[in-house]
């Protein structure tokens, strides 16, 4: 071998072992698998009824995805007669019809604005105003005028094709939503989330003025949720997305004349000609006449935690038994619901809106050995074969915030309301809250234990398994700061213990468990991001699970505002991560013993998990990659690129994560 080829060779193996030196050990045997789209399903926020191609009347609906889309369904059949992609945008809650015949879309995540006509399709007009990204509501006004509401400004505005946008500006300093929009008369109505508060504005002039509350009604905790004006009469829901009271306020009286409760939303129907309206309240379509103040139940059941209509209107649609004019609507999983005021008739259908693809944001190994996902917004439950990684089961269910396995079941967070449910992998699935069925079934699995609702929470963040016991930490609601710390006993059914405020004004995003004490990690942040902050750093904490009471609290990563991911490696070394940053704690000596970082991110996202078939930690950074660390050394490498949030590890050594809707599996080489 010549001199060159030696220095060459030399050179070469010099930089092999450097790379091998610089990867934690089994990072070089492994190989990324791309494991597909695990949850996938409908989701329909905003609607209406109105004309769509051709004149004929449609169901509209605006499906969330990646980008949205804007839906015509015909009311008769359920077929899908147009579909819209609605570009730079997740979803909507903003669908109306203006009296020129055009539909526009007010969207969430960049707050755009969309109008659709039947000679040229869907337009996308932009931001209408650049400050705001979300645009919560639209109402149709004169001609081709529409008025919406944003968040975070808070504010009120209007686009007219001829004369572009006008900006009615803020509608309240306290509040940062407007909700809810309606308009009927030269005058717009919009309600706020808590404290509640309802508006009335003058479309020409500008005017603000404020309607009076109902009688006995304490704004705190509630939002007008709903505001809908039809035949003289303002109805607005106040509370939340589940059921609530309907109040209605006479127009020309200038005063509130009933209250329908429970009723859910999302909208009342237009009215039909002696001025009564169509809603559903009490998990029935009703009809509600405001001059007798009558409600006549229909026999049509809309059953299930989200029973909201997502559009509802008057459609003819040409059937027997449906003659003339029938209520129509959609609900929030592409259904399609009739009844006709003549006949009695009633009926579901199933329409052919596409599913969407569902970002990933729980991930666990179950008590079978099976892998299973949660989903953001739809929701969605799916579980995997360990081996080959394939989609075994896939039900519909709640936005889920974290999962565990703990004493035989799966236990899964959901939101809103911060609450907590247990899967027994043994039994049927029966979930009569998401998968509704007329017919009586087994008992309920996954089973309703708890929420911490009446703390105000709204994200159950971390689950652990905590000896006997289940550990939960939560993140409150809007214009709460403070999460709870509850410990659940699956013995007795009962919580054992429940603790707002552990670390104040801190939300609880990460625990885990070792030797009888429970190790939380922190945010400054709530569960809302319009709640700012009062604590400048997350802190971590230790827990006594017998004693009930709190042992230390460090500040483990100065100036970082989450501790988003704990856990333990085979030595007993607590590990968590913080923005850019890996550290490690001696439990026993109350301090971080070793720092790691990877960047000087600020991020609340983040993940780490100990492999212990191959003794190294794996997490995902920021949303930008999936990276190992050999907790002996060190020493870390990057093993994809990719806006990970979401990752765990399998007992197998199998590691899954997900890029938004899509998991991936980081397997060794040797054949399964």
């Amino acid at each position: 071998m010549t001199l060159i080829k030696k220095m060459l060779a030399a050179a070469l193996a010099a930089v092999l072992v450097a790379l091998t030196a610089a990867a934690p050990a089994g990072a070089a045997e492994r190989r990324v698998e791309d494991l597909g789209v695990p949850l996938e399903d409908v989701l329909l926020i905003g609607g209406v009824v109105a004309p769509g191609p051709g004149g004929e009347t449609v169901l509209w609906g605006a499906s969330s995805g990646s980008p949205a889309h804007l839906n015509a369904v015909d009311p008769a059949t359920g077929a899908e007669v147009a579909r819209y992609d609605l570009p730079g945008a997740e979803g909507s809650w903003a669908v109306d019809a203006a009296q020129d015949g055009s539909v526009y879309v007010g969207t969430y995540g960049d707050g755009r604005l969309y109008r659709w006509t039947d000679q040229g399709g869907v337009q996308d007009l932009g931001r209408p105003l650049p400050s705001e990204n979300f645009i919560w509501s639209v109402a149709a006004g004169e001609g081709a005028t529409v008025y919406g509401g944003t968040y975070p400004g808070g504010r009120l505005f209007a686009y007219d094709p001829e004369t572009g946008v006008r900006d009615y500006g803020r509608l309240s300093p306290t509040h940062s939503y407007v909700r809810s929009v309606s308009y009927a008369d030269g005058k717009i109505y919009a309600g706020t989330e808590a404290p509640a508060a309802v508006f009335e504005i003058d479309a020409a002039s500008g005017a603000v003025r404020q309607l009076p509350l109902p009688d006995g009604l304490d704004p705190e905790g509630k939002w007008a949720y709903d505001v809908n004006v039809a035949a003289g009469h303002l109805y607005v829901r106040f509370g939340s997305a589940n059921p609530g009271p309907l109040h209605v306020w006479d127009i020309a009286a200038g005063r509130w004349t009933d209250t329908l409760d429970p009723a859910h939303g999302l909208d009342v129907s237009p009215p039909d000609a002696d001025g009564a309206v169509y809603l559903v309240k009490d998990a029935e379509l009703v009809r509600y006449d405001p001059r007798t103040k009558e409600t006549t139940g229909t026999g049509l059941p809309i059953t299930g935690r989200v029973a909201n209509t997502r559009g509802i209107g008057w459609a003819e649609l040409g059937l027997p038994d449906y003659p003339g004019k029938s209520v129509v609507g959609l609900l929030w999983r592409g259904l399609m619901f009739r009844y006709n005021p003549q006949t009695g008739a009633t009926s579901f259908a199933e329409t052919e809106v596409k599913g969407e693809p569902i970002d990933v944001t729980a991930l666990s190994q179950g008590p079978d050995d099976r892998m299973y996902a949660g989903g953001f917004l739809n929701g969605g439950f799916a579980a995997l074969h360990p081996e080959t990684g394939k989609r075994t089961e896939f039900h519909t269910f709640s936005q889920s915030e974290d999962m565990t396995a703990h004493d035989g079941r799966l236990y899964v967070g959901a939101y809103p309301d911060a609450r907590v449910y247990a899967y027994d992998p043994k039994l049927p699935w029966n979930s009569p809250e998401y998968s509704p069925s007329p017919e009586p079934g087994p008992a309920e699995n996954p089973a309703r234990l708890f929420d911490l609702s009446a703390d105000k929470q709204i994200r159950p963040r971390a689950l652990a398994s905590a000896g006997r016991y289940l550990a939960a930490g939560t993140m409150p609601d809007l214009g709460h700061l403070g999460g709870v710390l509850a410990i659940w006993d699956p013995e007795t059914g009962r919580l054992k213990h429940s603790q707002r405020n552990v670390i104040n004004d801190q939300s609880i995003v990460s625990l885990a468990y070792r030797d009888g004490v429970l190790y939380g990690g922190t945010s400054i942040y709530s569960g809302q991001s319009a709640t700012p902050p009062t604590q400048p750093e997350a802190k971590l904490f230790a827990w006594s699970v017998k004693d009930d009471r709190l042992l230390w609290e460090i500040v483990p990563a100065p100036g970082k505002p989450a501790v988003p991911a704990l856990t333990f490696d085979e030595r007993g070394t607590l590990w968590g991560i913080a923005g850019g940053e890996v550290f490690a704690v001696n439990p026993a000596a109350r301090k971080v013993v070793k720092r790691v970082t990877l960047s000087d991110s600020g991020s609340t996202s983040g993940q780490l998990s100990f492999n212990r078939r191959d003794r190294t930690l794996y997490g995902a950074h920021a949303g930008q990659y999936v990276f190992s660390l050999d907790p002996r050394t060190g020493r870390h490498a990057v093993v994809k690129q990719g806006p990970v949030h979401q990752l765990a590890v399998h007992e197998s050594g199998d590691v899954y994560f997900a890029e938004g809707p899509r998991l991936f599996r980081l397997t060794r080489q040797q054949a399964r």
